[in-house]
């Protein structure tokens, strides 16, 4: 598999995640007419999209690490830590129909979400540079193995996937309020 392929299905995933993002904040916070079908729908099935962005991101993570050769950076590893976990804990919550862990998996994703935005505003080079080297890693933090349709990295897709994930989460909360 061409990683070039693979960085522009990850890279269209994430376009529709960041749509999927101004939906649900539209969702949570602005009332209108047919929102109790639409709210009811996403809150209802907040842990399964979770649990596949979740899935997607992690696979993609995977993918470039071990099948791209992609060199993961300390922020990666980081950001891996947070997001990992969320595979097997959704997945179980799924299989055995609880959903208790909301806010564990909503702790994770807005722990990763500033980190993985952090990230990319360094790979931008909107943030001063820390040296990955001093920590004991050769990769730095800045090195962009993708960049497509203009902006989108590693670091960009991972926190839309926290983002979203985020959302989803706050979304069944709300829906237990009403």
């Amino acid at each position: 598999m061409d990683p070039a392929h693979i960085s522009r299905f990850l890279s269209y995933l994430t376009i529709l995640g960041q749509l999927t993002i101004i939906f649900l904040l539209l969702l949570i916070f602005l009332p209108f007419k047919k929102r109790s079908f639409i709210f009811s729908f996403f809150s209802k099935n907040s842990y399964i999209f979770s649990f596949i962005v979740a899935l997607m991101a992690t696979s993609g993570s995977l993918y470039y690490s071990e099948i791209a050769g992609f060199t993961p950076c300390i922020l990666c590893w980081y950001q891996r830590i947070l997001m990992y976990p969320q595979v097997p804990l959704l997945a179980v919550a799924l299989w055995k129909n609880e959903k208790i862990i909301t806010d564990y998996i909503l702790t994770l994703s807005l722990l990763g979400a500033p980190l993985s935005i952090y990230h990319y505003l360094l790979q931008l080079g909107l943030v001063p540079n820390i040296s990955c080297s001093a920590v004991g890693f050769s990769i730095s933090c800045a090195e962009k193995f993708v960049m497509n349709f203009g902006y989108i990295t590693i670091p960009l897709m991972a926190a839309t996937a926290f983002v979203m994930i985020s959302l989803f989460m706050l979304l069944f909360k709300r829906s237990k309020n009403f």
